[in-house]
């Protein structure tokens, strides 16, 4: 018997099936706008051969106002239902499904050209929409129309109409963003006009037997966003008007309120689809931070859901549904939530990939074939480039054998799941010791690889990740000047002034890990999920219009007063991830951290650190512990010696470049030296 019966239980549409409960949500990939179409398909194929019930494609444009971006997929053409063939084709060949998410993004457009129901600026984009006249407004129906219509023709099972995360339909629900008199705008039955009207006439040209799926925007975390009886109203409105299923959309793009990043509680929305329950016959969809398979089976255990939605957990394993019915949970590579190679990526006009995964968006590029030759391979470091090119050269059938210095698996990253809201770091080190018990890999711990020790491989790869950085300020040797690492390991005690050194990821990190002492840990999920909705004011949707709270964030007092020193003379933070620092940047500011840009180190006395900078002069900033987390440098002691010795050598992951604890590059380098070994 399945571990997982309601998960992979089949949901019947009416005129046809689905053959499980997992809907592979939308995501901009930017794998369209390549018009590499194979590159595309094979895409979606991946996930289709990996049990997926159905997918949902990025988001694709009805028109070119209505486009995300400048040269953004579209579908307008009979060429461009020749291009999505290849893919609908490729999906249906590997026993999947897949709608077409028709994505009009409304004042979100990043052009001139874009329109709204008002003439009012998005805070996230530079561009002021204009405001759509009645024949304007009867052309963005008619091109959403037209839209799924061509989809059809393209072979698509579906469609998926956006509704949610502030798009085109989302704000001419709102007063937010509609400001309008006359009737599409005013009462919310002349707000919601647009979105049913959208809804009847694509059910009307597609016909009865044809997915169709409504986002809708179940808490839109920003003011004036619906309150949970229009939502409820809407829901049961576009049920009459034709969807076949309803999906769940959270908070816009504009909220200032965390959805998906890695600390947002697991499944910390579903209860906002579950209050949806009953109120509608059709099916919902829920979503957001969902990313086990024993997550979503509680999900619908507790009547949470009818379906979910899983979109980034299929960038890190495609093969995610087929692993949790064959009970190799253990082995599905976890999406950690970090959105370095996957939103990072996308909001900087980059393929998205994923830190996990990098072979997401680049399954035709980057293939992982047996190896001509079997050679013998010595990696030296369990870190994440090391663990990456072990296990893809024993994939190959390489003979590899890993050395690691120390007792156990992981390197920086076993000091990244220290950190509070990290926690699914966790499961990486986890999945990646299942990964290496399942392999060929020999793994020699407690072992300092010397060159006599490496001398009979046929070739080396270096992994032996950072080493802190020497800030060389006078008085660093003094007892209450310590290490990041051994304050991330426990190693030392941390008085209640803290000065650290250096505002980069791991001064954040650190500085988020001192806030915080192991006793307030939560006690189970409901607690945590409880903690985190106070603390960035998020409220029951029947209370509170679009779920913000009367009262707003309610962070916990700080467990130490905190000042976080950097040299640069720019903004502390600059350089963190693009859709997660502004979230590190305002939980470090709620509790109190002290940021202090263009510091100059003079030197550290008993009474703290003294800094000078070009407004305040010379400053002394008190501190019990000042801890230094100036940065990072290779790892190389080795190198020489192994060139001298004449061995074939390739230096990879914080070895090669010092950059941060940058696992994404680790991963993705190490997988890619060892596909070509």
């Amino acid at each position: 018997m399945t571990p997982y019966p309601h998960l992979l239980k089949p949901l019947d549409l009416g005129f046809t099936t689905l053959k499980n409960r997992v809907l592979m949500g939308s995501m901009h990939t930017g794998l369209e706008e390549t018009k590499d179409w194979n590159r595309v398909a094979e895409f979606y194929a991946a996930r289709a051969r990996g049990g997926v019930a159905l997918m949902v494609t990025g988001g694709i444009g009805p028109n070119l106002e209505g486009s995300v971006l400048p040269g953004a997929a579209m579908m307008t053409t009979d060429a461009d239902v020749a291009n999505h063939k290849v893919v609908t084709q490729r999906v249906h060949d590997a026993g999947g499904k897949i709608a077409m998410q028709i994505l009009h993004a409304g004042r979100y457009a990043y052009g001139p050209q874009c329109v709204a129901p008002s003439a009012i600026k998005s805070p996230i984009s530079p561009f002021a929409p204009t405001a759509l006249d009645e024949e304007g407004i009867e052309k963005q129906i008619s091109d959403i129309v037209n839209a799924a219509r061509l989809a059809q023709q393209a072979g698509y099972d579906g469609v998926e109409i956006m509704a949610s995360e502030g798009y085109f339909l989302n704000q001419f629900l709102v007063t937010h963003t509609n400001k309008r008199t006359d009737r599409w705008g005013g009462s919310y039955e002349n707000r919601m006009r647009l979105p049913l009207e959208v809804v009847r006439r694509v059910r009307a040209a597609v016909g009865e037997a044809f997915i169709l799926i409504f986002r809708l925007s179940m808490i839109d975390l920003i003011p004036n966003g619906s309150s949970f009886d229009e939502v409820r109203q809407l829901a049961q409105a576009v049920e009459k008007a034709g969807a076949t299923m309803i999906n769940t959309g959270i908070g816009w793009h504009e909220a200032r309120i965390p959805t998906i990043a890695t600390s947002v509680p697991r499944a910390a929305f579903t209860w906002v689809t579950q209050k949806l329950m009953g109120e509608v016959s059709i099916p919902l969809i829920t979503s957001n931070r969902i990313n086990t398979p024993g997550v979503a089976e509680q999900v619908l255990v507790d009547g949470a859901a009818d379906m979910v939605s899983m979109a980034r957990p299929m960038l890190a394993d495609p093969e995610f549904v087929t692993k949790a019915a064959q009970g190799q949970a253990e082995r599905i590579a976890p999406c950690i939530a970090c959105n370095q190679a996957c939103l990072d990526h996308t909001f900087s006009g980059r393929l998205t990939s994923c830190l996990v995964n990098p072979r997401a968006c680049h399954e035709t590029e980057l293939v992982i074939t047996a190896a001509h030759q079997v050679k013998s391979i010595a990696v030296v470091g369990a870190g994440p480039a090391g663990l990456a090119a072990a296990l893809t050269a024993a994939e190959r059938g390489h003979q590899v054998t890993l050395f690691e210095k120390s007792s156990a698996i992981g390197g920086q990253l076993n000091m990244a799941r220290m950190v509070p809201g990290k926690e699914e770091f966790h499961g990486l080190v986890d999945w990646f010791q299942s990964c290496l018990d399942a392999s060929s890999v020999e793994v020699r711990l407690n072992t300092a690889a010397t060159v006599a020790d490496l001398n009979p491989f046929d070739e080396v790869i270096l992994a032996t990740g950072v080493m802190p950085r020497d800030p060389q300020i006078p008085g660093q040797d003094l007892p209450h000047v310590v290490s990041y690492i051994d304050v991330l390991r426990h190693a030392v005690p941390v008085g209640d002034r803290v000065a650290i050194v250096g505002a980069g990821g791991i001064g954040f990190d650190v500085a988020e890990f001192l806030l915080h002492s192991p006793s307030e840990a939560a006690s189970n999920d409901m607690e945590t999920l409880r903690d985190w909705r106070r603390e960035w004011g998020v409220g029951d949707t029947e209370v509170f219009r679009a779920g913000l709270t009367e009262d707003g964030p309610q962070p916990d007092a700080p467990n130490r007063q905190i000042t976080l020193l950097q040299r640069k003379a720019e903004p502390l933070g600059k350089r963190l991830g693009k859709t997660t620092g502004w979230i590190h940047r305002t939980r470090l500011k709620r509790h109190g951290v002290t940021f202090v840009q263009g510091a100059q180190y003079q030197e550290i006395t008993d009474k703290g650190i003294v800094i000078a900078d070009a407004t305040s002069g010379t400053t002394l900033v008190p501190a019990d512990t000042v801890v230094l987390s100036a940065g990072q440098i290779s790892e190389t002691a080795l190198v020489a010696d192994l060139k001298g010795a004449g061995l074939t050598l390739h230096v990879i992951g914080g070895a090669d470049l010092a950059a941060e604890l940058d696992a994404k590059r680790a991963i993705d380098q190490g997988t890619r030296v060892a596909a070509k070994l």
